[in-house]
């Protein structure tokens, strides 16, 4: 996998130049969950090879690898709860939720308005949790 190159690479000579690209979650079963984050949350799955299979959304950065918890080596669990990991979704929120409950999604928290935002906590087949936020752009 080659490192796309980054538009302030000389910005600042006397640091590295980085840039988060994917963050794993772990998973049951890799395919499942393949298809449960492409059907439901509208992702397209980026890399599917063996096991480097990551969803996300093509041209727009960052990616969920999800990483089976029998190849993750002696002693590895699921990981159910909080991943901390931010979904945009554009246009309003709740016709989104809505939708995503008819389908059987599961919640941890359902649409709160905040004064910084509004969102939902959607609930993975393993349990992992995902912030829905309302895109403000």
């Amino acid at each position: 996998m080659t490192a796309p190159t980054h538009a302030n690479a000389n910005a600042h000579p006397n640091k590295p130049t980085t840039w988060i690209e994917s963050t794993a979650v772990m998973v049951q079963d890799r395919e499942r969950s393949k298809a449960w984050y492409r059907d439901q949350l509208g992702f397209d799955v980026l890399s599917d090879s063996d096991h480097w299979v990551t969803v996300g959304r093509k041209g727009r950065g960052g990616q969920i690898h999800l990483c089976q918890v029998s190849e993750a080596g002696k002693g590895a669990t699921l990981e159910p709860g909080n991943t901390g990991i931010l979904v945009y979704v554009r246009g309003e929120l709740h016709p989104t939720y809505e939708r995503l409950l008819r389908d059987g999604v599961k919640f941890s928290q359902g649409v709160t308005k905040m004064p910084w935002g509004t969102y939902c906590m959607v609930v993975d087949p393993d349990g992992n949790e995902l912030i829905l936020m309302e895109a403000t752009e």
